[in-house]
C-alpha cells in the first residue's frame, strides 16, 4: 500500500526539506475564520453549556458534543516515554561534504548536492515530562533522516558511552535512577541511594559516571552539546565491504556547559531553559548547526585495540582513530504542534537504510527489540509510522493491514505474498536495490557470559579523568560530593569512593574529604593511560564568536542611553542577543537615546545569561549599587566565571558586588565605546574565565 506521495526529483534538486514540509501540509489545521465543529464536522451552536432538561435540570446523555469533547479530553495524554520523557525537537536538513560511496551504499551520503530532511529530538533521560531542563543527566540526541530509501534513525546521546554493557541490565539501571518506589522521590535526579547502590554493585558504570559527574551533564544549550551514536555500527559499501563506525555530532557553536549552582537556580527561574533556547534561536533565524563525523575502523583492525569495539562503555580515543568530517546538519524550522510532532515522533535503532548495519554489541542488540516494543505501547499500536512526523518520504507498499489508528486506505484484494490476484505486487526488490544484511559468519555455543574483552571497567574512566582540564576536574569532584552527600546510606558513599580509588587516588581522596570519610587505600591497580586531549571541553569551544550569546544589560533610570546604545549595537552586530534588565520594566529615564527595559531584576537572574554588562550613568549606577537584586546579579555572574563588563560609572556596581576591575574576564571603560565593545566581546567569546 502506498502511504506517501512519490518524491520526484526533490533530493537531486536539493529541496528535500521543503518536500517533507509539503507532505505535512495536508495534516495542518488552520482555525482562522472557521466555525467551531464536532469531530464529524457538525457546526456547534453552544460551547458553554451542556444540554439540560430545563435550565436547572440534569444534563442529558444525548448531548453528543459534550460527550465527544470530554471524552477526547480524558484521552489527551498518551503514556510518556519511560526514559527521555522530556524533550524538544526541530526540523532541518543534512547535507554531506563529499561522496561517501567508497565506504557506504547509503544514498543520502552519496553526493554533496543531496540534501536530506531531518527531525531532531533532544531530551533528558531520567525525569518525567514535567521535570526541569537543567538537571544533571544524560541528554538524548536523536536524529530522524527522511532519506529516499526510507527513514534512518540515529538514536544517540550527548555522551559517547553508556552505563551498562548488556541490555538485560537496562531495566535495573532505569529502576535505580528513577525516583525511589516507596516515596517517588527524587524527581529527575541521580543523587539518591538506589542509583549509587547500583553503581557500587555494577562497576561497568564507572566510566559513564565520570561523564555524568562532569559538566557534560549540564549543557548550556542543546545547540552547544555534542552528540554520539554510542555504539559501534557498520558502514557497508555496495560491494559488501564493511567498516566499523562510530557517529559523532559536533556543534558549530562549540561545547559549553552550565555550572551546578546556576543549573539549580535556572531550574527554578526557567525550568524550560534549554527548550526555550532552541525554540527562540530557530525563531530568530539563528539556525543551529552540527558537523557529522565518522570514526572508521576497517574490519581487519577490529581487534587492534586494548578494548572491545562492541563494548558500549568504551570510546575509541581520537588519537587512535581520528574523526573524519562527512557532512553538516542545520535545524531551521520549529514544529507546528509539540504533541503531534515532538511528542509523537518515534525513534528506533532498527530503522536503518541500505549501507548502514549493526554489530553484535549486546546493548545495541537489546535496543533493536526494546525500541519497537516501546513505540507499540506508547503510540497505541503498529501504525505509528503513519503519523505525519514519522511518515517516510519514501513510498510505502506492503501487506500490513488494520490495527489501531490505521489511516491508509489499502486498495485491492491481495494482502499476502506470494499472490497472483494482485499480479505478485508488491514485489521483492531486485538484487542490490533492497536492504541486504551483512553476511557475517557466526559460530559459538549458546552461553550467558560476557567476553573477557569487556572486563576492564576502569582504564577509560581514568583516561577521562586524566584528559580533562583542571577546572573540569574541580567540577567533577564537587559533583561526586553533592551526589554522594545526598545518599543516606554511609556504606554506599564509602564503597563508591573506594571504587573511585581504582580510577585515581587523588580523585578518591578529594571526594572522601568532602564527605568526611577517610581517604581509601590505594587500590594497587589504578591505570595511568596517556591523556586524550580531544575529551577536554577547552578543546571544543567552537568558532570563538559571540553569536546567539545572551547578554544581560543592567540599567536603571538615569542611564546613559547614547553610550549604551552604541555598545549594544556593536554586540548585536556580532550576533549577540542583548536584553536590558532594570529594577522596573518599560522605558527608562535617560540622558540621550531612549532605552527600554525588556526584563526586570524581579523576574530574571544572571544564570539565565552568558554575560553581564552594566550601563553608564551616575544616577543609574548609584541606584543599582543600592539594589540587592542587581548586586547579586553581578556577584553570581562573577562566581560562575562569566564575562562582566561596566561602562563608566557602572563600575560602581562591580565594586558593590566585590568584583575586581582587573579580574579575568572583567572589562571596564569609558568614552571609547568601540574599544570597550571589542574587549567585552572577546571576554564573552571565551564563555567562562576559570583562571579567576
Amino acid at each position: 500500500m502506498n502511504q506517501t506521495p512519490d518524491r520526484g526529483d526533490a533530493y537531486d534538486a536539493g529541496q528535500a526539506p521543503d518536500v517533507k514540509d509539503a507532505q505535512l501540509d495536508q495534516y495542518r489545521v488552520h482555525d482562522e475564520d472557521a466555525v467551531l465543529t464536532t469531530n464529524q464536522g457538525v457546526p456547534v451552536d453552544d460551547d458553554d453549556n451542556t444540554l439540560r432538561a430545563g435550565e436547572r435540570g440534569p444534563s442529558l446523555l444525548e448531548d453528543f458534543h459534550f460527550r465527544e469533547k470530554i471524552t477526547h479530553f480524558d484521552h489527551e495524554r498518551i503514556p510518556e516515554r519511560v526514559v527521555h520523557a522530556r524533550g524538544a525537537g526541530a526540523y532541518g536538513y543534512f547535507e554531506p561534504y563529499a561522496a561517501m560511496g567508497d565506504v557506504t551504499a547509503a544514498r543520502f551520503l552519496a553526493e554533496p548536492v543531496r540534501r536530506t530532511p531531518v527531525f531532531v529530538r533532544f531530551s533528558t533521560v531520567a525525569g518525567s515530562r514535567g521535570s526541569a531542563d537543567t538537571v544533571r543527566d544524560v541528554r538524548g540526541f536523536a536524529v530522524k533522516f527522511y532519506t529516499e530509501d526510507g527513514n534512518f534513525d540515529l538514536v544517540g546521546n550527548n555522551m559517547p558511552v553508556f552505563f551498562i554493557q548488556d541490555g538485560v541490565k537496562f531495566p535495573d539501571f532505569v529502576h535505580a535512577v528513577k525516583p525511589e518506589p516507596d516515596n517517588e522521590i527524587p524527581q529527575a535526579a541521580s543523587a539518591h541511594d538506589t542509583l549509587w547502590d547500583f553503581v557500587r554493585n555494577q562497576t561497568e558504570t564507572t566510566h559513564m559516571m565520570m561523564w555524568l559527574m562532569s559538566d557534560r551533564a549540564i549543557p548550556r544549550s542543546y545547540r552547544m552539546m555534542q552528540g554520539f551514536g554510542v555504539h559501534t555500527f557498520r558502514l557497508v559499501a555496495a560491494d559488501g565491504t564493511a567498516t566499523f563506525v562510530k557517529f559523532h555530532w559536533r556543534p558549530k557553536l562549540g561545547v559549553h556547559s552550565l555550572v551546578w549552582d546556576e543549573a539549580q537556580k535556572i531550574a527554578g527561574q526557567d525550568p524550560d531553559f534549554n527548550r526555550r533556547d532552541l525554540w527562540e534561536a530557530i525563531a530568530n533565524g539563528d539556525f543551529p548547526e552540527w558537523e557529522l563525523g565518522f570514526q572508521m575502523v576497517p574490519a581487519d583492525r577490529e581487534h587492534d585495540f586494548d578494548f572491545d569495539l562492541l563494548d558500549a562503555t568504551k570510546i575509541i580515543p581520537e588519537e587512535l582513530v581520528p574523526v573524519t568530517p562527512v557532512g553538516r546538519m542545520v535545524l531551521n524550522r520549529n514544529p507546528d504542534n509539540f504533541f503531534a510532532e515532538t511528542e509523537q515522533v518515534a525513534f528506533h535503532t532498527g530503522h536503518v537504510v541500505p549501507g548502514i548495519d549493526f554489530t553484535n554489541d549486546p546493548l545495541l542488540q537489546a535496543r533493536l527489540f526494546s525500541y519497537l516494543d516501546t513505540q507499540l505501547i506508547r503510540l497505541g499500536g503498529p501504525n505509528f509510522a503513519q503519523l505525519p512526523v514519522n511518515r517516510p518520504l519514501a513510498p510505502v507498499h506492503n501487506n500490513q493491514r488494520d490495527g489501531h489508528h490505521q489511516t491508509a486506505i489499502p486498495q485491492g484484494r491481495g494482502s499476502y505474498s506470494p499472490n497472483s490476484l494482485a499480479g505478485g505486487c508488491p514485489y521483492i526488490a531486485g538484487a542490490g536495490d533492497g536492504y541486504e544484511h551483512l553476511q557475517e559468519h557466526v559460530h559459538g555455543a549458546a552461553v550467558k557470559r560476557r567476553s573477557p574483552s569487556f572486563a576492564d571497567h576502569f582504564t577509560q574512566a581514568a583516561l577521562f579523568w586524566r584528559s580533562v582540564s583542571d577546572w573540569e576536574r574541580d567540577h567533577i569532584v564537587e559533583a561526586f560530593r553533592f551526589e554522594l552527600g545526598k545518599c543516606a546510606t554511609v556504606e554506599i558513599r564509602r564503597d563508591v569512593v573506594a571504587q573511585l580509588a581504582r580510577v585515581d587516588g587523588g580523585l578518591a581522596a578529594r571526594v572522601a574529604e568532602g564527605l568526611g570519610l577517610a581517604p581509601p587505600s590505594a587500590s594497587g591497580d589504578t591505570p595511568e593511560p596517556a591523556p586524550s586531549p580531544a575529551l577536554a571541553i577547552d578543546r571544543l569551544r567552537g568558532d570563538g564568536g559571540i553569536g546567539t550569546r545572551k547578554i544581560a544589560v543592567l540599567a536603571a533610570d538615569g542611564v546613559d542611553g547614547t553610550g549604551l546604545t552604541a555598545v549594544v549595537e556593536a554586540l548585536t552586530g556580532q550576533g549577540a542577543v542583548c536584553e536590558v534588565v532594570a529594577p522596573h520594566q518599560g522605558p527608562l529615564e535617560t540622558d540621550g537615546a531612549a532605552v527600554n527595559a525588556l526584563r526586570s531584576t524581579l523576574t530574571m537572574g544572571s544564570p539565565l545569561y552568558d554575560a553581564v554588562l552594566v550601563a553608564d550613568g551616575p544616577r543609574a549606577a548609584d541606584s543599582l549599587s543600592g539594589d540587592g537584586a542587581a548586586v547579586e546579579f553581578v556577584t553570581e555572574a562573577w562566581r560562575h566565571g562569566k564575562a562582566v563588563g561596566a561602562l563608566g560609572a557602572g563600575a560602581r556596581l562591580l565594586a558593590a558586588a566585590g568584583v575586581p576591575e582587573d579580574g579575568a574576564g572583567v572589562v571596564t571603560g569609558a568614552g571609547d565605546t568601540d574599544a570597550f565593545g571589542a574587549a567585552f566581546a572577546a571576554a564573552v567569546a571565551a564563555h567562562r574565565h576559570w583562571d579567576r
